[in-house]
């Protein structure tokens, strides 16, 4: 028996995002800053960060314009920054986690390639969890929206900020590099909205989340689903796509391919990983698929195998030994970033696990005899999914 392989690669296209450092230059040496004691931040600052951290999270409603047409964001966000929620425009839609201090988002072939045209090939990001690409759209959840973050930003704040009128409200304008921040000039000093920066940034309205465990029962089970989730931002550059342990081998036969991150260039980005997907043929009859992912060295390389073991492999395999003749089997393969291994996963779990404990459960409803029976309220309720509004804050 004569067994022929040949090895193809297709090579996927992300989203190539550099990060510049600045340094110093060779000019005069500045004077040595003098140390001053800082003022101690407005008591309404604290109240406010308090009611953000210790609370039961933040529901965000709001719209960006994205190439040219409104895009709809609905989100909740929980005290210590996790989100869940989900992006409308028109008749598409884009689901969203955020954990850890990574946004996520989950989205069919449409929306990819109407968002994220820049990315060669959307197909292999369409329908799964991905790494949230800089366009799509533009906000950072966890720093931008995450109580926490916000909570820091107010703690900088000194002396009383510029107000203006929200929807009948008069709020302090807190303005950050990021975003500013809209919050009521009285107690509670609740946070009323969010304007984040840049261009066609999303303008959001917020109020307290009134349903907290609607919130976990959706967020837990979106990030259980994250091992092995894409990273659209890592672009690798492949090598010499070989076979090992195929011949006469019933049991499977190896794939081998090394890789070199080409994008973002710099240092390895923190916890970059490679991904490969990698598929076996006979004369265009498929034998079977096998996957993998490696860490990238610090030298950007990365060798990545996989095994293909399945039943069509056996059968085609064990056929050509008990037919002697010329059996060509032929792999293509392609690589892509992964953004988180599925062994950190049970980590972010034990994580959300532990916000939910520390929110504060909703005062139970005390029911009015008055109001029961036919007609009236139930004394029994449970929280339902939350009905988000989209009104905007208007601009000053």
């Amino acid at each position: 028996m004569a067994v022929a392989g040949a090895a193809a690669v297709v090579v996927v296209a992300g989203v190539a995002a550099a990060a510049v450092a600045f340094g110093g230059d060779d000019g005069p040496a500045k004077k040595k800053a003098t140390s001053t004691a800082s003022a101690a931040p407005p008591a309404w600052t604290v109240a406010a960060g308090r009611g953000l951290t210790s609370g039961t999270g933040v529901r965000y409603d709001g719209t960006v314009t994205l190439k040219g047409l409104p895009v709809q964001a609905h989100l909740r966000v929980t005290p210590a920054g996790s989100a869940t929620g989900r992006i409308v425009a028109g008749t598409l839609t884009a689901d969203v986690v955020a954990v850890d201090g990574t946004t996520y988002i989950k989205a069919g072939l449409a929306f990819w390639r109407a968002y994220a045209a820049e990315i060669t090939h959307p197909d292999y990001y369409a329908g799964r969890w991905s790494k949230a690409p800089a366009s799509v759209p533009g906000f950072d959840v966890p720093d931008v929206l995450g109580p926490k973050a916000i909570a820091k930003a107010l703690a900088k704040t000194s002396g009383n900020p510029p107000a203006e009128d929200v929807d009948g409200v008069r709020a302090y304008r807190v303005k950050t590099p990021d975003a500013e921040y809209l919050i009521m000039a009285a107690a509670p000093y609740r946070l009323l909205s969010v304007r984040a920066a840049g261009q066609s940034a999303p303008r959001f309205a917020a109020a307290p989340v009134a349903a907290p465990a609607a919130v976990f029962a959706e967020l837990r089970p979106r990030v259980a689903a994250l091992g092995g989730a894409g990273d659209p931002n890592l672009q690798f550059r492949p090598g010499t796509l070989t076979f090992s342990n195929c011949e006469q081998n019933t049991n499977g036969c190896t794939v081998s391919l090394p890789a070199t991150l080409t994008a973002p260039e710099g240092a390895v980005p923190d916890g970059a990983r490679a991904a490969l997907l990698a598929s076996i043929t006979s004369r265009g009859r498929p034998l079977g698929t096998c996957r993998t992912a490696a860490g990238v060295a610090a030298d950007r390389s990365a060798v990545l195998r996989c095994t293909v073991t399945s039943r069509l492999w056996r059968n085609w395999m064990k056929k050509a030994l008990d037919n002697p003749g010329s059996y060509p089997y032929e792999a293509s393969a392609r690589v892509s970033g992964e953004a988180l291994d599925e062994a950190d996963v049970p980590e972010l779990l034990d994580q959300v696990d532990r916000e939910r404990k520390a929110v504060p459960k909703p005062e139970p409803v005390t029911p009015n005899p008055a109001a029961s029976g036919p007609g009236g309220p139930s004394a029994e309720r449970t929280d339902g999914p939350e009905i988000a509004t989209s009104r905007s804050p208007g601009r000053p």
